[in-house]
């Protein structure tokens, strides 16, 4: 059996989208189990889309999420060049190769008469013009004049086309549908449709993976194949990541990129598990996995036909599973970069900040917010020392806040564990409820309803003259 080999073949028009990075991921995770090789190729044959750096954007992307390309442009390989737009040369001998067996045709139609040509379903359709009025010869003399061409593949108009797809199974398309695609553009470089399927060739790619939206198209590659008598590679198309019931996510209409939810705060380990449930599902339902568990239970069997939504919300779950189970010594070290750009850096312990957090935010974008009362205090609603449950109130509040005052102003040892027994002990003396200590004091330090964090451990992280002051100022309020 030849060793599998599949590619993984973007367009540099920006960042690594979830659909993209989703059938790298499908890709990078099939071949490695079969023990083949994953290959990186750039497809950069339109060159008015071209975004400065995307192809580093790509490089870098693909090693954080942790995809390693066997070949690729950084790295080489023996079918290089695996940048299209370096292969030129290449597409137009084969396509002259097609004209010469009849299965293409040089086309001088100029864009006028294309624009004047009658409309089917919404979109114009070459009528076989140049095939049937252009012969050989003048074809041949218009081309050596300098006129303007581009080569149109030669549909069959008859029959239909059936091949199969691992995933959707038998699919079949009536001939008459499919259009004499344009081959080679009037610059001379190759349009996608030809191109890929001659660098799959020529790069020995017998695995091909990628979205539904190519399950129509694959019948004018397979006419391709069957042109040039090449082998035609296992098919495994997939179902789109919808926006919604009704929107495609799209990187075009501005959804998030890879890079995106990097930003905002998702660790790239909870990315890739839940861009593997986008489409796929192992046979044991799990939802939580590492990457090794990943590449163990992947397989083509699991791909759904219908399409999967995009849910931030399971997305936001899952790494916040993640957060929870990291290090802390790691977490810390990971939350720095957002800590410092906020008003918060150098103000607090950067432990005790990150103690407070970590297992209340699902991700690291969350942080300064979570925070905020830390650095911004004012006046507040005396109705949220009302809790129905601690039985407090803003009553309750007034009688034992100047205790707790007192009490603080006498702790020497300022640490959440003394903290917290200082104030439990002063409930025991008063006859109280703890929560009738903890949450007016709690309350009175932040001016929020929820924190993260309960009494002690906020006074901890504001240290003891902070503490002192909120209170002077949250009983100050509470008797005016």
């Amino acid at each position: 059996m030849k060793q599998l080999r599949t590619r993984f073949a973007p367009s540099p028009t920006g960042y690594m989208h979830i659909g993209g990075l989703r059938t790298a991921l499908y890709s990078y995770l099939y071949v490695k189990k079969h023990g083949g090789k994953f290959i990186l190729r750039i497809e950069d044959t339109d060159q008015g889309r071209y975004v400065e750096g995307s192809i580093e954007l790509i490089y870098r992307s693909l090693r954080e999420a942790g995809l390693y390309y066997d070949e690729g442009p950084d790295v080489g390989g023996e079918y290089g060049p695996y940048i299209q737009s370096q292969r030129k040369n290449e597409y137009l001998k084969y396509a002259k190769q097609l004209v010469e067996s009849g299965h293409a045709y040089y086309c001088f139609c100029t864009p006028e008469r294309l624009e004047s040509l009658p409309t089917v379903n919404g979109a114009r359709r070459y009528d076989k013009h140049c095939l049937h009025h252009v012969s050989k010869e003048e074809a041949e003399r218009r081309i050596a004049n300098g006129e303007p061409y581009v080569i149109r593949q030669n549909m069959p108009t008859e029959g239909s086309t059936t091949y199969h797809d691992a995933v959707y199974g038998d699919i079949t398309v009536e001939n008459a549908e499919l259009e004499d695609q344009v081959l080679i553009k009037s610059d001379g470089m190759p349009t996608y449709n030809f191109a890929n399927v001659v660098d799959d060739h020529l790069m020995a790619i017998n695995c091909v993976m990628r979205g539904i939206e190519y399950l129509s198209s694959t019948p004018k590659y397979n006419h391709l194949y069957d042109a040039f008598g090449w082998e035609k590679p296992l098919y495994i198309h997939m179902p789109p990541i919808m926006k919604d019931a009704q929107h495609k996510l799209s990187k075009r209409n501005g959804d998030a990129s890879y890079d995106d939810l990097i930003e905002k705060g998702f660790l790239k380990e909870a990315i890739i598990n839940y861009i593997a449930l986008l489409g796929w599902s192992p046979k044991d339902d799990s939802e939580k996995m590492t990457f090794d568990e990943l590449l163990q239970k992947f397989s083509i069997e699991g791909i759904n036909k219908s399409p999967s939504i995009f849910d931030p919300q399971k997305l936001a779950w899952l790494n916040s599973l993640y957060i929870k189970e990291m290090p802390f010594e790691d977490f810390c070290n990971y939350a720095k970069r957002w800590i410092e750009k906020t008003p918060l850096n150098g103000k607090f312990s950067h432990e005790l900040m990150c103690k407070l957090v970590q297992g209340r935010i699902e991700r690291f974008g969350e942080i300064e917010e979570k925070l905020s009362f830390l650095v911004n205090f004012d006046k507040f609603d005396k109705e949220l020392y009302f809790n129905k449950k601690q039985k407090t109130d803003s009553e309750v509040a007034k009688q034992v806040l100047p205790h707790v005052q007192a009490r603080l102003q006498t702790v020497d040892t300022w640490d959440n564990a003394t903290l917290y027994q200082t104030l439990v002990d002063l409930a025991a003396e008063l006859g109280v409820k703890n929560g009738q200590i903890l949450w007016p004091t709690r309350i009175a330090l932040t001016g929020l309803s929820a924190t993260p964090g309960g009494a002690s451990e906020v006074a901890e992280i504001l240290g003891k003259d902070e503490t002192l002051r909120r209170l002077s100022i949250s009983l100050a309020t509470l008797n005016d």
